[in-house]
């Protein structure tokens, strides 16, 4: 009886009992840990082995109880958990195992798979792209944080791994084409999730509105400065070549490659020869673009003129009037010129055309010194070297000394006449009066030769008493008579 009390005891009974339970937490996150134990009701009889399972399968067992951990949970491991103990009961070795009661494990979202977007949709060359990883924490865990990271072919973009879902990218270009995605992870514990990738192609703008100017001070181009040329486009992508060139023989002066709509082109030192008419291309790969015709004219300074004085005569006087002229040999028109005496200004005059210029001066005895002028076409005025001017004596001393010479040779020919008219009129009285003025020698028994007209007024002008005394410069004669008393009278 006592033996079938026993039987009825130990009878065997189903798999699973309340000798046995599985704890486990009641929510789940991803990331959370998970720790599962099996805990015996009483704990008199001896376990030979623990084994927990998921799902029907066994995932750990042991030769005595021990708690079963997951570090990091993830969506996978949802699932139905229990436990089961294999006591050692060596009188009833036909025992079966205990297993508690299952437990549902479910592993619940921390934040859902990030998606990657694109602003705008369609990437164009050099327009700035924003990338935003969207994605959003579960109102129970919100107060995790995350960080995010973007991704191109495999590498990180910007300085990695970031607080804010947004990456902005300043300008996009044909070498950014590829396959993005972004990743977002919490900071602690970790929790990853990556966006599915998307590819970004990068549209290319070709160039237009090609354009050509030049800068330069006060927008002129002066012989001698810089000269800037600056090319540029209002549309176009990329890396863009421009080249300038020169009209009359179409070959490059200058070339560069950059990202920009504008670049400019320096040319040192202009000079003359640079003058003419220019044009640039931009090309960024569609074919190049030239701009318009740029005519360019490069201003020459005035050079150092020269000044020179014409006088009408070697050595100048007084009333004489002179003529200043001053030219400076090189310098772009309208020039003008100012003339200075003793650095006192005397008058300026213009030159449209170029070339030099003059100043006609009436002189008097101040205008004696030094002479200069200066030459200006609005680029810098240039001063002439100093040319002197003397004056020796005045105008009416030489007139005077001309008339006089005049007069001198004027008073022969005017004493002849007189002499022959008072001849004429003595010979007359002569002849109504036979009065003897003078003693003279009875004529010539035989005639005489004829005189000549010079002996005539030789002899006629002894006879009347009369000499041609020249004085100073022979400019005035006296006359000088004798009288029948043997006085002499002079007239002037």
């Amino acid at each position: 009886m006592l033996l079938w009390s026993l039987l009825v005891i130990f009878a065997p009974v189903d798999g699973k009992s309340d000798w046995l339970t599985l704890v486990a937490p009641s929510a789940v996150f991803e990331g959370d840990r998970i720790d599962l134990t099996c805990q015996r009701k009483n704990d008199w009889w001896k376990v030979k082995r623990v084994s927990y399972y998921k799902d029907g399968e066994e995932l750990q067992f042991s030769s005595e109880l021990s708690n079963f951990s997951i570090q990091r949970a993830v969506l996978s491991d949802s699932g139905t958990y229990h436990c089961a103990v294999a006591p050692v009961w060596p009188l009833f070795p036909f025992q079966k195992e205990k297993t508690s009661r299952s437990v549902r494990i479910e592993v619940q979202e921390l934040f859902p798979r990030p998606v990657l977007t694109v602003s705008p949709f369609r990437a164009i060359e050099g327009n700035p792209v924003t990338l935003t990883c969207e994605t959003k924490l579960s109102p129970q865990r919100s107060d995790a944080q995350l960080r995010f990271c973007f991704f191109r072919d495999g590498r990180a973009l910007g300085s990695g791994w970031s607080s804010s879902p947004e990456l902005r990218v300043p300008a996009m270009w044909s070498g950014d084409s590829g396959s993005y995605w972004c990743e977002a992870e919490t900071v602690t514990p970790s929790v990853r999730k990556q966006s599915l990738q998307s590819q970004i192609h990068v549209r290319r703008v070709p160039v237009s509105n090609v354009s050509l100017e030049m800068r330069a001070p006060r927008g002129q181009v002066i012989e001698g400065r810089n000269l800037v040329l600056l090319c540029s486009v209002t549309e176009g992508t990329g890396n863009i070549t421009f080249s300038w060139h020169r009209e009359a023989t179409g070959t490059s002066v200058g070339k560069k490659t950059q990202r920009s709509l504008s670049v400019e082109l320096e040319v040192p030192a202009v000079q003359e020869r640079d003058a003419g008419r220019y044009y640039c291309r931009a090309d960024n790969g569609h074919g190049p673009i030239q701009s318009k015709v740029l005519s360019i004219l490069v201003r020459i300074p005035a050079s150092c003129p020269i000044l020179s004085i014409t006088a009408p005569r070697a050595q100048a006087v007084e009333g004489d009037v002179v003529e200043l002229h001053c030219e400076a040999q090189r310098g772009s028109p309208p020039i003008l010129y100012r003339f200075y005496h003793e650095d006192v200004p005397l008058g300026n005059s213009s030159a449209p055309s170029g070339g030099g210029a003059s100043l006609n001066l009436s002189l008097t005895a101040e205008h004696s010194g030094n002479y200069s002028c200066e030459a200006d076409n609005g680029l810098g005025a240039q001063r002439s070297e100093v040319v002197p001017l003397s004056l020796s004596g005045t105008s009416s001393y030489r007139e005077e000394q001309v008339t006089d010479r005049a007069l001198g040779l004027l008073g022969v020919p005017a004493c002849v006449a007189a002499a022959l008219l008072f001849y004429c009129r003595f010979h007359k009285t002569w002849e109504m009066f036979p009065v003897q003025i003078l003693r003279r020698p009875p004529p010539p028994a035989h005639p005489q030769p004829s005189r000549t007209c010079s002996q005539i007024m030789s002899m006629w002008t002894l006879e009347m008493g009369m000499w041609l005394i020249p004085l100073s410069g022979a400019s005035s004669y006296q006359k000088t008579q004798k009288t029948p008393e043997g006085q002499f009278w002079r007239t002037r």
